[in-house]
């Protein structure tokens, strides 16, 4: 088992031939742990050379490689979940070289992608919509007379959401033939949490491996009663890095008809001994550098601020409570889950719960606070309008990752935030420009008596030392950064430095507005009164986002100044670095002064 990640190519003298899944078909069942060995080989040296994500990749190596022996791929249809784990699918069907371009700008996306290759048969970066667009798939083949087998991955992570056994029960009533294969290694991101996760780890897990049971005849035996309750034809838990027991397990539920169910168990990080001992470290990895490569100090994040902020105020106001859907890790409540472990809830891969869940608590006086990935945000929306905004209730919704996030690519970008919620009467919106911001901003949310959101980027910012004894700031009262001529720039989130560049290169007033709800309209009024052209800056979408807001209120007023609104053009930003993108909109330095100047001549 190797221990190190290499730095120089393997030899795959096996995996080298094999460029499609219909040759993959053509060996013998005797080569394929050498390919399976081969596979985690140019896989390790492969996301040692780009970075991405590592341990679920490794673990399904034998998985990847048996679904494309026995079926017949692009015709068969295989949906895999999430696409964490779908490294090794991409190296069999045709990608390999393209391997080492994986999240750069025209490489590889990080996730299954339709445009990127018909053995992507559903594009994916959110969890837990395998079964059900799996399904649809089946149906359609039902309906159109084909002779298709369908297939769907899915962790048992992912099978913490709700939208999942929405699949599965529709699944049972169709009596669609289709087959979902549980990855069960006890893991998502984080450790998983919840019922499921403590039934499978007490039933399904417990001591046998291999079973094969029926709904009706499961005569109270718990192995496989939940998914047969369901009418799924259970097998398991079968061992899914054995080869000898993973191909007959495969083959016989590829044969039967009607809904299959499939429970795999295995390892996470398997091959790699540092992946297998710490999954959560090494779920995804930055590139390999140079031994002789200078060490970059490590730079906080806004999301340990974020972090450092919940457990200073935990400290004071035991009504605080926290919550997240799975991210413990990416939104950094572990010191708080450590600290205060009977005020945090992980209410796993279940964001409109988790939603309802900040509701019933502020019901009844508590204050919960809600760290939500801006892109996951988007699917608790009813939840946020229906549950907390109409019933004006004490949320505070702490929303990271807003903006463009880089090489994770459109997926997982926070783009629609403000649109979606600023429109809804009574919310606070606030978008801090760095770290003091931030801390401050927090507390103004935390202080406000309704729902509120923060906004801020993944990564880190101006490296500033925050004062935590610094007040809250006052709702709605921007701040006045630097007095210019002809233009002023209204900035709304972390993009001030850039602003602040092109500011002083063209002497432009620069404003750091703070809130897109509610605005500074005073200090718009002032603006509009003596420049000719008033900028609105953010990393958000344009449409709808916080430049719209400040139109909407200069056309309330009749006003006839001029407004270039800046930030994120209408279509998707393909995964790059963060910097690319930014610049790539004209979010930039550079970006920012051309678009003035040419406004203004």
């Amino acid at each position: 088992m190797r221990t190190q990640i290499p730095t120089q190519r393997s030899v795959t003298p096996l995996l080298d031939q094999i460029n499609s899944p219909a040759e993959l078909s053509q060996l013998d069942p005797s080569q394929l742990p050498q390919l399976a060995q081969e596979l985690r080989d140019w896989l390790l040296y492969s996301v040692g050379v780009t970075g991405g994500h590592f341990g679920a990749g490794l673990g399904v190596v034998e998985l990847t490689i048996a679904l494309h022996y026995l079926l017949d791929t692009p015709a068969d249809h295989l949906v895999w979940d999430v696409g964490h784990q779908t490294y090794p699918h991409k190296i069999l069907t045709g990608r390999r070289e393209q391997m080492l371009s994986m999240r750069q700008p025209n490489g590889l996306a990080p996730f299954p992608k339709r445009a990127e290759s018909p053995y992507d048969s559903f594009g994916t970066g959110h969890s837990s919509t395998s079964i059900s667009a799996a399904l649809g798939m089946a149906l359609a083949s039902r309906l159109k007379g084909e002779q298709r087998k369908t297939v769907a991955v899915i962790g048992d992570g992912a099978m913490t959401a709700g939208m999942a056994f929405e699949a599965l029960s529709h699944a049972a009533h169709t009596q669609a033939d289709m087959l979902v294969i549980l990855n069960d290694n006890e893991m998502s991101i984080s450790p998983n949490e919840g019922g499921l996760a403590t039934y499978l780890e007490e039933h399904l897990r417990a001591g046998h491996l291999s079973g094969h049971h029926k709904g009706p005849e499961l005569d109270g035996n718990a192995t496989g009663a939940l998914f047969g309750a369901l009418t799924f034809d259970y097998q398991g838990p079968v061992d899914g890095n054995d080869f000898d027991k993973l191909l007959p397990a495969l083959q016989q539920a590829l044969n039967s008809e009607g809904p299959q169910f499939l429970h795999l168990v295995t390892r996470k990080g398997k091959g790699f001994e540092p992946a297998e001992s710490d999954p959560v470290g090494y779920h995804s990895i930055t590139k390999i550098e140079p031994l002789d490569a200078p060490v970059k100090p490590k730079k906080p994040k806004f999301c340990n601020i974020f972090g450092r902020w919940l457990c200073d105020t935990a400290r004071n106001d035991d009504r605080l409570v926290g919550i997240t859907p799975a991210m413990r890790e990416g939104s950094d409540l572990i010191a708080f889950s450590e600290q205060f472990p009977a005020r945090y809830f992980d209410v796993a891969i279940a964001e409109q719960h988790a939603a309802t869940l900040a509701a019933g608590f502020a019901c009844e006086g508590m204050k919960p606070v809600l760290a939500i990935y801006s892109t996951f945000l988007q699917r608790a929306y009813d939840q946020f309008v229906h549950d907390i905004a109409i019933q004006d209730l004490d949320v505070l919704l702490a929303v990271d990752r807003a903006g463009l996030v880089g090489e994770d690519g459109a997926t997982h970008a926070g783009l629609f935030d403000l649109a979606y919620l600023r429109c809804l009467p009574g919310v606070m919106l606030m978008t801090p420009s760095d770290e003091q911001e931030l801390y401050q901003l927090l507390k103004t949310g935390y202080d406000f008596q309704g729902p509120a959101a923060v906004r801020y980027p993944r990564g880190s910012g101006c490296e500033i030392e925050v004062d935590p004894t610094l007040p809250a700031l006052e709702p709605g009262r921007a701040k006045l950064i630097r007095s210019g001529q002809k233009a002023a720039i209204l900035n709304f989130g972390p993009l001030l430095p850039a602003a602040q560049q092109a500011a002083d290169q063209q002497n432009l007033t620069l404003v750091d507005m703070r809130f897109v709800k509610p605005l500074d309209t005073a200090l718009i009024d002032q603006l509009a009164q003596s420049h000719e052209l008033l900028v609105t800056l953010e990393d958000h979408a344009i449409a709808g986002g916080a430049g719209s807001a400040v139109g909407e209120y200069l056309q309330s007023r009749g006003t006839q100044t001029q407004l270039l609104q800046l930030g994120i053009p209408d279509h998707w930003i393909e995964h790059a670095s963060r910097g690319a993108q930014l610049a790539e909109c004209g979010l930039d330095a550079e970006g920012i002064k051309a678009a003035v100047e040419q406004r203004l001549s």
